[in-house]
């Protein structure tokens, strides 16, 4: 496979018609000032010597010398190492619940986030598959196409709240119909709906539309997320609870009979969620049973530098023009070769060779590096690196391998510096997001996380199409919400901590101070009256229940859970 690994420089050709336009403008008028003097055919045989071949060879020689000269910078490279991978996998369609009763914490965090946080485990696991995302509440709707980027699929993820569903409750046959209607068209490929519900379906029809997606070949699996005896729904930045139309707190409760029958009915399995990792583990197992399709790929991994060959043929085209005379003479004593032009041509010349011997010495030892990083050997690729780097000092390439070589060996506060060394030698945008992406990375592994909200940022800045450092980015600004939350949180335990020792202190002051004071004694008449109110109390608190129990109780006719 042939490329060209910067090719800007290409633009540079189109010098190459514009210097013929005027090659051609300057013979047209050097013509018109020979006609001035005479009939052509007379001017032929007073000028013998004169060649107007050769003058146009020559400049035909410096264009395509030109020409070859660009494409070097061009850097051509052509792929050495060629795979063919056979890669196997399936379709599956995620449905998952955004309804408010998936707000409820009786699975940690919450029953959403432990839901995102399964498909993020689940998209990490693939490999080879495709994957598509699909919302749903009273409504539904396709968040992400299938798709085999991963990237955007946990971008996408990410960004799922309840809040995106204006029409609430679960309508679960719908999503079913809808993920059923979103595979690709290809034939004998595993294809798996995952829904991902409480199970509370208030619109019906679920277990119908499960049997008619596994008539069309489609697997239903069904993911229980709850538990059976109900959770309260917290109203987010309230701190209060969701309530029905009676004013009594919603306990919203994992429905598993109606999740096994449509998991059944379609033909998958059911499998219950809670706070550990059984049933990731169980859903991989299930994914794994589905037939796979096998497709091949050409992959070209290493790639060679090229340029070598070009050079060598504007060399020759550079020799072969100073060769050719301007005059037609076979004898050679005429020939100049260190004519003022022909000085600057050999300068040039000289200076090229000059430039790509030093080149060619520092990106071996970045090819070299190259080798011993994918194969492993992470400290002898730093050697190497480090080698290119004194060769060439202003090499961004061998700065930015050297930086991961560092990165790879857990020397994060080098790396760092070596991407920073890199970024400012670096032209090329793209090739500069990737160092700023890289710094980001470390600094986020440490949980630095302002400074790789900053790395990101000057990476995105650069590439703005670079999905993964975007969703870095979002992953970034909420773990450092978090932290911050988390640090929050800490101070106001210290404060209650405190509040509460200093409470402890003063009801230990006030029971020493009543135990000091005398106890007044009770008369039985005041005793006997005391007595009489409770009795009479307790009567009338047994005639109102017993008047609330004859009344008709109202049920809740609309529900938004």
């Amino acid at each position: 496979m042939f490329r060209f690994e910067d090719p800007t420089y290409l633009y540079l050709l189109v010098l190459i018609p514009i210097l013929a336009l005027v090659r051609y403008v300057s013979y047209r008028n050097q013509k018109k000032r020979l006609r001035r003097f005479g009939e052509p055919a007379l001017l032929k045989e007073l000028m013998p010597n004169v060649s107007f071949l050769r003058p146009l060879t020559k400049f035909w020689m410096l264009q395509g010398a030109l020409a070859l000269l660009i494409v070097m910078l061009a850097r051509p490279q052509m792929g050495t190492k060629i795979s063919h991978e056979k890669r196997m996998g399936i379709e599956t369609i995620i449905a998952m619940d955004i309804s408010n009763s998936m707000r409820a914490e009786d699975i940690i965090p919450s029953r959403l986030d432990r839901s995102k946080m399964m498909v993020e485990n689940l998209v990490d696991h693939f490999t080879n598959d495709k994957i598509g995302l699909l919302v749903f509440a009273g409504d539904a709707f396709v968040q992400l196409p299938i798709t085999s980027d991963y990237v955007s699929a946990k971008m996408f993820l990410s960004s799922i709240d309840p809040s995106m569903i204006a029409t609430q409750g679960t309508d679960i046959a719908k999503a079913i119909s809808m993920a059923s209607n979103s595979f690709t068209q290809e034939e004998g490929i595993g294809k798996a709906i995952v829904v991902i519900t409480d199970g509370e379906d208030h619109e019906g029809g679920a277990m119908e539309a499960a049997k008619a997606a596994k008539d069309k070949g489609m697997r239903v699996y069904v993911l229980g997320v709850g538990s059976v005896n109900g959770s309260p729904i917290p109203l987010p930045g309230t701190g209060e609870y969701m309530k029905d139309n009676t004013g009594n707190t919603v306990m919203s409760a994992l429905n598993e009979e109606m999740c096994k029958q449509v998991a059944q009915a379609g033909g998958g399995a059911y499998i219950h969620v809670e706070n550990n990792s059984a049933a990731q583990e169980q859903l991989d197992r299930e994914l794994d049973k589905l037939s796979k399709k096998e497709t091949s790929s050409t992959i070209y991994s290493e790639y060679d530098e090229q340029f070598q060959a070009f050079g060598v043929l504007a060399l020759l085209l550079l020799i072969l023009e100073v060769f050719i005379m301007d005059r037609q003479s076979p004898l050679l004593k005429s020939l100049s070769l260190f004519g003022s032009k022909k000085k600057v041509t050999v300068m040039l010349l000289l200076l090229l060779m000059t430039l790509t011997a030093s080149a060619q010495t520092d990106r071996q030892y970045v090819r070299q590096g190259n080798k011993l990083y994918r194969g492993g050997d992470y400290p002898n690729a730093e050697v190497s690196y480090r080698k290119a780097v004194e060769k060439n000092a202003r090499n961004p390439q061998a700065a930015f391998n050297l930086g991961n070589a560092l990165m790879a060996q857990k020397k994060d506060s080098a790396a760092i510096e070596q991407f920073e060394h890199a970024a400012k030698l670096e032209t090329n945008p793209l090739r500069k997001a990737q160092a700023y992406h890289n710094m980001g990375v470390i600094c986020q592994t440490h949980r630095m996380y302002g400074e790789a909200i900053e790395a990101y940022k000057n990476a995105l800045r650069l590439n703005p199409n670079d999905d993964e450092t975007r969703y870095n980015l979002v992953l970034c600004k909420h773990q450092q919400q978090k932290q911050q939350q988390k640090q929050d949180q800490n101070k106001q335990n210290e404060n209650q901590k405190n509040d509460d020792k200093k409470d402890q202190q003063k009801n230990e002051e006030n029971k020493q101070k009543k135990q000091e004071q005398p106890k007044p004694q009770m008369s039985k008449e005041n005793a006997e009256q005391l007595l009489n109110a409770a009795i009479q109390n307790e009567k009338q608190t047994q005639d109102k229940m017993k008047k609330a129990q004859q009344k008709p109780q109202r049920r809740a006719i609309q529900k938004n859970w």
